[in-house]
């Protein structure tokens, strides 16, 4: 990062969904490793049961990228009801696959960003990482990366021979512009010059534009911080008091100001926003 940059940014990628992609583990480790910066990685615990996604695993944890919970079989808090005992006990089936690599941090990622449909039972939760021992791996900049790579695959279930190149440019502006409405929001709350975290998935668009978006994002003027660094920020203790809970952790605290009612879309961030566009490019 050169020196004096205010914006600041580390990457977390969510799922670690190896299975029914071209591989991806070399393209997206080498990415990460030629912009020197060391990502977090939230893994869903039934993706590393067998040989091969072990494998695939210790080349992130050798690499030196932080490995987190995102819970075993990637289920949404919110729709646990009143009694969350099942669902603690996924995040603790996922703790017990990933206890043995020595980049594992006690950093949760909650499924689709949902952290409790109600104060009773996003307390609950809260109360229960704590418990043992984790903080929550919040993001600050939300982006719809899964919809543009569901978009990518569709399109080549239809047409193989369809030139990936195309997703590119909009990708890119996608995860930029992401970036600056999230850093803008938080500048508006009195959070200028933090560490943000951006979250994407672990999937075939990244596996071919990663890198791009990372170079774009520095053309940019923002800083790429390590991911362990990053969560060492302040701004990552905070804990919105608002319900539903959830959402970016920007989003959520602008939510909680009540400066910003009429201005937050629900989602935070979802294909329906993306759709237009991409039809409009006819992709």
């Amino acid at each position: 990062m050169a020196a004096g940059t205010a914006r600041r940014v580390a990457v977390t990628m969510d799922d670690f969904n190896w299975q029914g992609i071209p591989p991806a583990n070399g393209a997206i480790l080498d990415a990460l490793d030629a912009h020197r910066v060391k990502a977090a990685l939230f893994v869903v615990g039934r993706n590393v049961e067998n040989p091969e996604g072990q494998a695939l695993l210790r080349a992130w944890n050798e690499r030196g990228h932080v490995i987190g919970n995102h819970t075993y079989s990637h289920q949404s808090y919110a729709g646990t009801g009143a009694d969350p005992s099942a669902y603690f006990d996924d995040v603790t089936h996922c703790e017990r696959l990933l206890a043995g690599y020595s980049r594992f941090r006690k950093l949760f990622r909650f499924p689709m960003l949902k952290e409790g449909a109600t104060a009773g039972q996003r307390d609950a939760m809260r109360r229960f990482l704590r418990e043992r021992g984790y903080r929550n791996g919040h993001v600050t900049i939300d982006a719809s990366d899964w919809y543009y790579d569901a978009r990518l695959r569709e399109r080549l279930s239809r047409e193989p021979g369809f030139d990936v190149r195309r997703f590119r440019e909009p990708y890119i502006r996608h995860i930029v512009n992401r970036a600056e409405y999230y850093d803008g929001l938080a500048r508006d709350l009195g959070f200028a010059n933090r560490t943000h975290t951006v979250l994407v998935h672990y999937n075939r668009i990244n596996a071919l534009f990663l890198g791009d978006v990372l170079s774009e994002l520095k053309r940019g003027g923002w800083g790429l911080v390590d991911a362990e660094a990053a969560y060492g920020d302040p701004l990552f203790r905070e804990e919105p008091s608002i319900v539903p809970a959830g959402e970016s952790l920007i989003w959520a605290l602008a939510k909680q100001s009540g400066r910003f009612e009429g201005k937050l879309r629900y989602p935070g961030e979802d294909g329906d926003y993306e759709k237009p566009g991409l039809d409009r490019l006819g992709l």
